[in-house]
Order: structure tokens, then sequence, then C-alpha cells
């Protein structure tokens, strides 16, 4: 049974709201704190509130959800002659409102008001929500949130795809705590999901009025950030369930595999911060860690394997993963800062965790034997690879009439393992003392969740 780290839980109640604390102890002056930090924070308080891992530290737990939600509230613009009415700035010293924002606190907020019944957060929430939102969409004629807004009344029209994780707080408000203007938020979020849906199902990040086109980056716009798909990914999951759209996404970003360029990427563990939806390969060396936390609903779901293998990666680079960036070869951070919202959210995904259970995993623990895993990290003049994973498998000699045997080899080179561990082309198992290549790789599906990997390995030579 994992549980949550004491590091982790110990760097939110020292440093949330900062959005990244740079090693041993200083918060980032540069990023300085901001409203989705202190609400990522208050997302794993509120349920931490009531854990059973936590029951002991429960007061100090409520103290730091009314210190964050409080410092929220002093983050809103409060002045209804402002455009901005009802935002929250993107950060401390901003004189912007981001829509995204808003997206990201009104959920937290309305679970800080659960725990302490201050109506003072309620009453924000739904300030942000019915005004706020409803303004940002109202600025253009698409449906979806236009950007940004000064403090000035100076407007970002682009229209993100990320901000379809705001169907989070809009779906909340409008069936449970602000039900007299149920109508109101309902049509915003049809607004909003019929726009920028159309955007995400084609892998775009965002919508500009003025060429009147959808967008990514990169000098060719082949590119994503991996975040905020993830993020709305997470939004329209909680508003239409399992749909077709989410179904469609979640596949294709996470069968992207890896490349020559990026042989160790794996995006079972984690999604890389950049990604070529084109070419459909990894963009980066790196994973962006926080996607992990965010996509734990979905995989516990609807993609167990993945959702095991991560937490089987993060747990044993605990320190590691705390940093907004991990490389794909050993897991070191990008850049010498810890991240709040990835902390927070892999939090999350500590405290909901449960080990899958399948009939397929019933199998393996009956009947299967220790194998090691060893994934690929790099391809080029020589081959190398990371560190030993203990994997279950079901392994059977291969037979003579699915084998083609390769020049120098005989029958008895090969075998064929049965595993739930999402394991790649190339990759190295051992068995009983023996290396083994992983070549041709097979996915059996059921219900369109993955339930096991069937692999064919051919001994690799010298051993």
């Amino acid at each position: 049974m994992v549980t949550v780290p004491e590091a982790y839980y110990q760097f939110i109640m020292d440093y949330a709201p900062y959005v990244y604390v740079i090693p041993p102890d200083t918060p980032d002056p540069a990023w300085g704190r901001a409203a989705f930090a202190a609400a990522f924070a208050i997302d794993f308080l509120s349920e931490a509130y009531n854990s059973k891992q936590f029951e002991n530290k429960k007061t100090d737990i409520y103290n730091k959800i009314v210190n964050l939600a409080d410092w929220i509230l002093t983050q809103q613009c409060t002045d209804p002659a402002k455009k901005a009415y009802g935002g929250f700035k993107s950060n401390e010293t901003s004189t912007y409102y981001y829509s995204v924002d808003a997206c990201r606190v009104i959920p937290s907020l309305l679970r800080a008001y659960d725990v302490t019944n201050d109506e003072d957060y309620l009453n924000a929430a739904k300030l942000a929500g019915a005004t706020f939102l409803k303004t940002m969409q109202d600025q253009q004629a698409y449906g979806g949130f236009a950007r940004a807004v000064t403090i000035a009344d100076a407007w970002l029209l682009q229209m993100d795809v990320e901000c379809l994780y705001g169907l989070i707080g809009l779906k909340m408000l409008a069936e449970k705590y602000d039900t007299a203007n149920a109508s109101t938020y309902e049509d915003i979020m049809n607004k909003a999901a019929n726009f920028l849906r159309q955007g995400l199902e084609n892998l775009w990040l965002y919508y500009d009025p003025a060429d009147d086109k959808w967008h990514r980056i990169g000098l060719s716009e082949n590119e994503i950030y991996d975040d905020p798909f993830a993020y709305a990914l997470l939004g329209l999951y909680e508003y239409e369930g399992w749909s077709l759209t989410c179904q469609k996404i979640y596949n294709f970003i996470n069968s992207i595999r890896a490349s020559a360029q990026y042989p160790a990427y794996n995006p079972a563990v984690c999604w890389a911060g950049y990604i070529d939806v084109i070419s459909r390969f990894a963009a980066c060396d790196y994973y962006d860690a926080v996607t992990s936390g965010i996509l734990w609903k979905i995989r516990k779901a609807h993609d167990k394997p993945s959702f095991e293998f991560s937490m089987k990666i993060i747990d044993k680079h605990q320190d590691e993963f705390m940093f907004w960036g991990a490389k794909h070869t050993d897991y070191s951070y990008v850049e010498n800062k810890k991240a709040m919202a990835t902390v927070c959210w892999l939090s999350l995904l500590y405290l909901n965790y449960e080990e899958p259970t399948t009939r397929f995993k019933q199998i393996l623990r009956s009947n299967g034997e220790n194998i090691t895993l060893y994934q690929i990290r790099e391809a080029s003049e020589q081959t190398s690879y990371g560190e030993d994973i203990d994997i279950k498998a079901i392994v059977s000699p291969a037979r003579a009439e699915e084998t083609l045997i390769e020049p120098g080899y005989i029958l008895n080179d090969y075998i064929t393992i049965h595993v739930f561990a999402p394991i790649r082309h190339h990759d190295k198992i051992r068995r009983k003392g023996t290396d083994y290549e992983v070549l041709d790789l097979q996915t059996f599906d059921f219900r369109g969740e993955t339930i096991y990997f069937k692999a064919y390995c051919r001994r690799l030579l010298g051993q």
C-alpha cells in the first residue's frame, strides 16, 4: 500500500501558494505566489483532510486550507466596473486575469467551502463562474473563453482548449452549489464544450480570432504542450464521462511512442512536455511530471497498466518527480525548481492509488514468474538500458510455427511473455539470468481498455 510521501505533504504545507521552490528552501521570486498554486494545494488538502493517513493532522490541514483560500480571495478582482470582475490575477504582481485561472480556482474554492462552511469562498466561486467566465465567453461569438483581460480592460482574445478544465467547477456550481442559477452555468458549459471540443479533437492548442484559425506551437505548428491537453481532457471527462472524444484524445496521445531521437520515452510513465502530433513522437527529452497526476482518475478507470506503471516509477523516484520536468533517461531534473502544481497533483495520485485488480493480474499472481524489465535508454552506436524494474509475466517457449528464426539463432533463443506492464519494443527483460530483447509486441484490449501485453522476445547475443 502506498501513501503520500511526507516530503510531498510538507512541501505543500510549507510553500503553497508559491509556484516554484529552488532547493533547498527558496521560493522562486520570478514566479512568486499564484492563485492556481493555492488552488491545486487546496484540491489535495481537502481530500487529505478526510483521509486516514492524515487523521492526526486535520487541524493543521484545516488551517492551511483557510490560509490558502483567504489568500486566493485577495487575488480576485472585486471592482464591478472592470471587465476582470470576478477573475483572479495570474500571479500576485500581475495585472492580467486569465480565464484558465478561474477555471482552476472555482473547484478549489468550493472544496474549501465544503471543509470550512465559509460562504465567502462559495460566493467567490459563484462570482468567478457566473460573472467572470460569462464575461470572457461573451467577449467573442465563438463559445470559448477569451484568454485574458487586464485590470485596464485590455484583451487577449485567443481561446485555449485548456479551459475545458473549467467544466469541472461550472458543473459543480450548476448541480450542487448554485442550483438557482443552473441554467446560466449550463449555457456557459454547452457553448464552451461545443466550440473547444473542435480544437481538442483535432489536437489544436488555441483558436485566434485575429486570423480565424486554430493553432499549435512550433515552426510548422506540429507540436502541443502536454499539460493543457491533460487538463482539458480531465475537464471534459468530468463533464461527459468516457466519451468518444475523451477516448480518442487520450488513446492518441498515450500511444505516441519512443523515437530514434528519444528512445527512452514511455508515455505510460508520463507525457512528454512537448509532443509532435503530426509526426507522432515526443518533441523533447523530458516528462512533464504533473501529467501523471492530472491523469490519475482517467487511468485508474480506463488504463490500469499505465496507472500502475506510472506509480511504480514515481514511487521509486519520489524526489526527482517533485521537479516540473524529469528526463526520460534517468528522471534527473530539467531545471532546479520543484513545482507546486506537480507535487499537488502527484499527491492526489498517491492519495487515490489502489493497485489495480483484474482477472489477468489474478492469473499473474497465481501462475506468473518474476522477471526484470530494463527500459531502453539509448539506441545509437551503443545500446544502454535504465534501472531494473521487477514485473511478473507468464512465460512460454516460442512455437516454431509462429517464429521467424534469424541467422545465428535457434528456436530456444526465443520466448513469449504475457505481462501487465506497458513494455516497449527494444526493451530488455531478464529471465533466470538470461537477457532478451523485446521484438514484436501486441496489445490485447477488451471493451476499449488494455488487458495485457504479449511480446515475442529474442535472446541477446553474448548472453
